[in-house]
């Protein structure tokens, strides 16, 4: 019965004067004097003024019931509850006393509310106001309580000091309201103008500045030297440390992923990242993209801040100092950048961690550290090379860590054409591309950009004759970029090939030895004056010398005043160690081989050593006993063509202790001494699942740079029964092409637990030729009927993920999956007509980013479902499938936004509930909606509520009937100790750290002695 209706049974003329008399009369003011007055003060039957008793307050609810029984019309409930019912009313009516607020807030409340908190206050003590009735009498009490209600709110409004109260209520509030804004601005104070007159000077100056790459070779026959970035850059893909997806949780989204993204993305999902890449792998130009794309866009302010001149100019800048110590001739307002920083508003780029001195690194971390304490919000990129700092180097300070990728044949067509575009000479581009993919040895070496650009100057140079080995390649690049370019451009030379290369590999020497990549100006005089006495075709003093090997070499270059290095850290690498085997320096070199700066120098020593001098270095690295230096001296066989037997052979034969790796930590140092590594990798015939698997991944890793051979050993893998081996060789898909991977590997694979990723339009195509898989993720802008047209028997998928597909628009296209019991709709933004699903066997469903799920209701076979999207109306029951048997539930980001946990009681059957990552806090309300769940024994919570949301954590109430709760991607600093209290039943808790963040067991094991502790390292 409505409010309104029972209104026409109990006129406010009656029951008015009833519910007046739960009050006592009011004094005149504005109860100003004291404290404002709470309701408990002001009912009649607490305190010392009390006029009516409880029995009284029983007597007013049986006047108010027997009234509505005996006006004319149908009884609102039988007549032999009108007892129970009066007794109800009387125990809410009497829980006004126990309500915590005034009148002023009450009226705020409204009716409705203020009647459901009398409901609770009711039930506080263990009696229900509805046990025992029956549906129309707990409707007529429900109806009867918001009537009482709503005369009380309007008796409120007339009391005499309710008025003046509710002005002076307004008027303490926008005082502080006011006194809270004054506060917000004195934190935030309005930019200056200055500030955004600099910045559209700043930012065009960064656009410009770094907006122009060196495609090697190009500047050649009056060619210019520099290329717009956005003509050359390539955008290339970075990895994650894990290779293998891990096993999804029940009910959660399987997950597929290799781990591997555009490198210009990087900064999307994490706002500090550390980028790691060999020498010429394009850290550089991927820091200029991310400089020059920032500053076009305007959001962030970038500052690319190159450490090898941060480190040269002695203690590393503050924010201040930012621009002056890179050497921008622009001038920024007083404490800019500390206004820039402390806004959230920088990106700060910090290239070349390997290019500082070992020594240096220390105290360039505590320099990284104070700014990012002193300035969090802000988004931090590093670079470096794979060796040159730990792997948790910067863990603790939440940085994910990223390693570019080595190009796939796919992106090495791409740069070849791109490189003859530029170059105007299209005529080379077909035979290049036929010979990188006929030679193996060319193909090894075409990896980076550097090395792509290299071969590609060398092919069009000699018109089609290329080196096949990597010192052969460095020489001739060396000739061709120490005499060609001039002679091409009909400059004369003061200086020869000969007496340049004499001195540039002395300057290299002088820089390896240093430990750095940049040298003043001054001390690169003195190096060339010293060898002038020996370089007889010099003429003039060693300034001069200078200005034309950086003038005219190709090599050498002043990236700021007074300051010279080499274009790239290679050549110096390569000329150093040139020089070092000259001199008779290998000792020199091998007393470095723990410093992984020294790693290609010591690889480029052997190429240029005799044979003897080889196998000694190679003794000496044996000598240290170290896996590291064994992988080294493994490594070192690429470049030693000559070489004593034994020698080849002790090497091998160390290195086999290493072989095969037992974890994938293993697998991917090992991986890094090159293709020769597939040579030795055994397997599967006696090898454990986890050596197994730790092949397979070492094999996948050197997919790229040697697809033939990597290949034949993951072929070998492919009747392996281990799901972990299993995974890493359908993950690894991409790496290889894509038709004859399919058919060589994994059309062989057993399909148990298996998900096969499918992204590309030559996976789609080769996925038509191979047998069935039940389980598939189609990724991309695939039209739907292109998807059908690649499985032959869709009625053979029992689950299927689709994402980022703009062409699915109407969700009906699927019902051809007759046999689906398990679909995820991900990031299909166009996709509706979810209502049709309810013709598919569907057990479980998940969706995130669709254009319309309001046809979920209609979902009623679902036992799983997982959102991750935001929900029409203001309940969860407005949008769910109330009436199916759902078992587990996930809500994500944004799922509860509009509904919280509201109406979350109504699914009766839900044993499992997992919160995701919600944006917004759990209420009050929505804990006691998950209390109300008679079959919940598992609680899942992301980590991310526990951080954001602890107040919201902390009003958690008991939830005794909780066996097992999952806390994932814990960083390890969350405060769990209040969970034990409020989940009394727990039987085992398990614990899932966040990638990259390690802590003890211990720490959180003791919260919990009653349930057994564990941590999940899926």
């Amino acid at each position: 019965m409505e409010p309104a209706v029972l209104g026409s049974k109990l006129a406010s003329s009656l029951i008015g004067p009833l519910v007046k008399k739960l009050f006592v009369q009011d004094g005149p003011g504005a109860g100003m004097a004291d404290r404002p007055v709470r309701l408990s003060a002001l009912v009649s039957f607490r305190g010392e003024k009390r006029t009516l008793g409880e029995k009284d307050v029983q007597r007013l609810a049986e006047r108010i019931v027997a009234q509505a029984v005996e006006s004319p019309g149908e009884p609102p409930f039988p007549a032999e509850e009108q007892a129970a019912v009066a007794a109800a009313l009387a125990r809410r009516l009497l829980a006004l006393g126990d309500l915590d607020m005034d009148d002023v807030q009450a009226v705020r409340l409204g009716h409705q509310e203020l009647a459901k908190r009398l409901n609770y206050g009711s039930a506080a003590d263990g009696l229900s106001a509805v046990d025992g009735l029956s549906a129309d009498a707990c409707y007529f009490l429900d109806s009867a309580t918001e009537w009482a209600c709503l005369q009380i709110v309007d008796f409120f409004t007339r009391r005499s000091s309710f008025v003046p109260r509710t002005l002076v209520e307004q008027s303490r509030y926008y005082a502080e309201l006011i006194a809270r804004v004054d506060e917000l601005i004195s934190r935030v104070p309005r930019p200056d103008a200055r500030d955004t007159d600099f910045e559209r000077r700043y930012l065009p100056y960064v656009a410009a500045q770094h907006d122009h790459i060196t495609i090697y070779g190009i500047d050649l026959r009056d060619s210019p030297d520099r290329w717009p970035l956005e003509v050359a850059y390539l955008s290339l893909e970075a990895t994650t440390a894990q290779e293998a997806p891990p096993e999804a949780l029940p009910g959660e989204r399987p997950a597929v992923t290799t781990g591997r993204l555009p490198a210009e993305e990087a900064l999307l999902t994490d706002s500090r990242v550390l980028v790691r890449g060999d020498a010429g792998s394009g850290k550089t130009t991927l820091v200029q993209w991310l400089a020059v794309t920032a500053a076009r866009d305007g959001g962030r302010i970038p500052y690319v801040l190159p450490l090898r001149t941060l480190i040269r100019t002695g203690p590393l800048p503050p924010p201040s100092d930012f621009l002056r110590a890179v050497s921008c001739p622009l001038t920024p307002p007083e404490g800019w950048a500390e206004r820039v920083l402390t806004a959230g508003r920088g990106l700060v780029l910090v290239d070349g961690l390997d290019e500082i001195p070992a020594a240096d690194r220390n105290r360039t971390r505590d320099w990284l550290r104070s700014l990012l304490a002193a300035y969090p919000g802000n988004a931090w990129l590093l670079t470096s090379r794979p060796t040159a700092v730990r792997a948790d180097w910067l863990a603790q300070e939440g940085f994910r860590e990223l390693a570019l990728a080595p190009m796939r044949r796919s992106e090495v067509a791409t740069f070849v054409h791109r490189w003859h575009e530029a170059a105007q000479a299209p005529e080379y581009e077909g035979p290049l591309l036929d010979s990188l993919s006929t030679k193996r040895d060319l193909a090894r070496l075409a990896t980076n950009p550097l090395m792509c650009g290299l071969i590609c100057a060398l092919h069009r140079e000699r018109r089609g004759y290329l080196p096949t080995g990597r010192k052969e390649l460095y020489d001739a690049a060396l000739t061709m970029l120490l005499a060609r370019r001039d002679r091409e451009r009909g400059i004369g030379a003061d200086l020869g090939e000969e007496a340049r290369l004499e001195l540039l590999q002395r300057l290299a020497y002088a820089l390896v030895l240093s430990g750095r990549t940049e040298m003043d100006v001054d001390t690169a005089e003195g190096i060339v004056e010293r060898c002038l006495p020996t370089v007889g075709s010099a003429q003039g003093d060693a300034a001069t010398v200078l200005r034309d090997l950086l003038l005219r070499s190709g090599l050498l270059r002043q990236p700021a005043e007074g300051v010279v290095d080499f274009v790239h850290r290679t050549f110096q690498d390569y000329l150093g160690a040139r020089y070092a085997v000259e001199e008779g320096h290998l000792d020199v070199l091998v007393g470095h081989a723990d410093d992984t700066q020294w790693e290609d120098v010591i690889r480029m020593a052997v190429a240029h050593a005799r044979p003897r001098e080889r196998a000694a270095v190679l003794r000496r690295l044996l000598e240290r006993d170290t896996p590291r230096l064994t992988l080294l001296a493994l490594a070192c066989l690429e470049h030693a063509a000559a070489l004593q037997p034994e020698v080849r052979a002790e090497v091998e034969s160390r290195a086999a202790a290493l072989i095969p790796p037992r974890t994938a930590a293993d697998a991917r140092a090992l991986a890094e001494a090159g293709p020769l590594v597939l040579e030795l990798l055994p397997g599967p015939e006696g090898l454990t699942d986890e050596e197994a698997h730790g092949v397979t991944v070492t094999a996948s890793l050197l997919g790229e740079e040697e697809p033939e051979g990597a290949m034949a050993v993951l072929r070998r893998f492919r009747e392996h029964p281990d799901l972990d081996v299993r995974r890493q060789l359908v993950g690894t898909w991409g790496r290889f092409p894509a038709e004859e991977y399919a058919a060589e590997v994994l059309d062989h694979l057993h399909r148990a637990r298996l998900r096969m990723l499918c992204e590309s339009e030559e996976q789609r195509t080769a996925l038509a030729r191979m047998r069935p898989w039940p389980d598939l993720t189609i990724r991309g802008a695939h039209r739907v009927e292109d998807i059908l047209a690649a499985m032959p028997a869709p009625g053979t998928v029992r689950s299927l993920t689709l994402s980022d597909n703009p062409h699915l628009t109407d969700l009906s296209a699927l019902l051809s999956f007759g046999s689906l019991n398990q679909l995820w709709v991900d990031d299909c933004q166009a996709a509706h007509g979810v209502e049709h699903l309810r013709a598919l066997p569907l057990t479980l469903f998940g969706c995130s980013g669709l254009a319309d799920v309001t046809g979920l209701r209609f979902l009623r076979s679902l036992t799983s479902l997982t959102l991750s999207q935001e929900l029409p109306g203001t309940a969860l029951t407005d949008t769910l499938p109330v009436d199916a048997p759902l078992e587990f539930l996930f809500l994500g980001a944004h799922s509860t936004d509009r509904t919280g946990l509201r109406g979350l009681e109504s699914l009766t059957n839900l044993r499992v509930l997992s919160l995701g990552p919600l944006t917004t806090p759990p209420t009050a309300g929505d804990w006691r909606a998950i209390a109300r769940l008679p079959k919940l024994n598992e609680l899942y919570l992301n980590a991310k509520i526990i951080r954001d949301f602890p107040d919201s954590v902390a009003h958690m109430p008991e939830l005794p009937a909780i066996e097992t709760l999952r806390v994932p991607v814990l960083l390890g600093t969350e405060d769990l100790s209040g969970l034990a209290s409020r989940l009394p039943g727990l039987r085992s808790v398990i614990l899932a750290n966040r990638t990259g963040h390690s802590f003890p067991l211990s720490r959180f094991a003791r919260l919990f002695p009653g349930a057994e502790v564990s941590l999940d390292r899926r």
